[in-house]
């Protein structure tokens, strides 16, 4: 995508062919800067930290700090300590492990001299192949949205095409092109005239500072709401499709995603508007049916509820970045990151293969054996 002017992803190989540069997005929207990944500490803290967020984008993430732990260290025991460090940094997205697993496959077998040049090879072959499977998944969602559009009443055919978001699940959340807005920017550049309702998505705003800073960029007619008003648009008529991204999907259909998902998707169930979640094959979790019994939920720090960041909008430090307390001295906060969509609730999933059933069957039908 384009940040004036210039194509980035949100991840790379430094040109030094040791490092990996990335987005730092607990800058964002204010401040636009870049870090260089030097080690596998550096690496996990990155994610653990949220400078790199978004499932699919962890997972790459961590299939380069595999790499960079095996520049420094190709010994087995090197191998599984980093395996381990990163795969704890964020228990709740299945991408990560899954691109572990990978670049750890590929890897075992070698002789250690080959290991780190492998798992650099492995871990741009993933990130090549989400950048694929992201615009698939946008080829897929765009048709889905013109055919709602055309299905409006004549009255509305001059609206625009309103759509709900909740979290951040763009460019920014993948290497490029984005889940759940990949039919968005898909839409708005085949001259769809489409306008997005941003979640701001408390605790950490992602929707307000992500969400908006990407479609600003693109040019996408977005509005930013308080969380707790979608459900008033779609009781007008305000939103004609709600599309999220997912963290997990359990074989059966249920989606884990940024919490308060779930309640869009019974306002939703209760407006009969559809509800779409947009995922690669990576974000399916084979292994586990139900969701809400089985799916490990992060609880982050509290601090995230509690305080704020902001940049300062006037007086001797303004545009300064700062962090806000919100609450009263003493008030606790508690904050699971994630909640789990029942597959009832979800009309359909866009992949990369097309759009199937929040069912089994329905994920078998694209994926067989896979």
């Amino acid at each position: 995508m384009n940040i004036d002017g210039k194509a980035w992803r949100t991840i790379w190989l430094e040109p030094d062919g040791r490092s990996v540069g990335v987005i730092d997005q607990t800058r964002l929207p204010h401040q636009f800067t870049t870090r260089t990944l030097r080690s596998c500490e550096e690496a996990a803290d990155a994610i653990r930290t949220m400078v790199v967020r978004g499932a699919p984008l962890i997972g790459v993430t961590g299939a380069y700090g595999l790499m960079l732990a095996l520049q420094a260290d190709p010994s087995d025991g090197s191998l599984a300590a980093a395996f381990e460090q990163l795969n704890a940094t964020r228990p709740t997205a299945i991408n990560l492990r899954w691109a572990l697993e990978r670049v750890r496959t590929k890897v075992q077998p070698l002789p250690p001299a080959e290991r780190a040049e492998a798992a650099k090879a492995e871990a741009a072959a993933i990130a090549d192949e989400d950048v694929a499977m992201c615009e698939a998944i946008g080829e897929h969602g765009l048709t889905i949205f013109q055919q709602l559009a055309a299905a409006r009443p004549a009255q509305r055919q001059q609206e625009p095409f309103q759509v709900l978001t909740h979290c951040n699940a763009g460019w920014l959340a993948t290497v490029d092109w984005g889940t759940a807005l990949a039919p968005i920017y898909k839409a708005h550049r085949a001259g769809l005239n489409i306008h997005v309702w941003v979640d701001e998505t408390r605790p950490r705003n992602q929707g307000a500072s992500l969400t908006a800073y990407e479609l600003g960029r693109e040019g996408v007619p977005h509005t930013v709401i308080v969380d707790n008003a979608g459900g008033h648009l779609m009781q007008h008529g305000q939103v004609d499709a709600v599309i999220v991204g997912t963290d997990r999907t359990t074989r059966s259909g249920d989606v884990c995603n940024k919490i308060g998902t779930y309640l869009k998707a019974l306002a939703a169930h209760d407006n009969g508007v559809p509800f779409y979640v947009a995922l690669p094959a990576s974000t399916i979790d084979w292994t586990i049916a139900d969701g809400v019994a089985e799916i490990p939920i992060e609880a982050r720090a509290a601090a995230e509820v509690t305080h704020i960041q902001g940049r300062i909008a006037s007086g001797p430090a303004a545009g300064e970045i700062a962090n806000v307390q919100l609450t009263p001295d003493g008030s606790d906060g508690f904050n699971p990151a994630f909640d789990v969509t029942p597959a009832r609730l979800v009309t359909a999933l866009i992949t990369e293969r097309g759009v199937a059933a929040a069912s089994e069957q329905g994920l078998q039908g694209l994926y067989g054996n896979d």
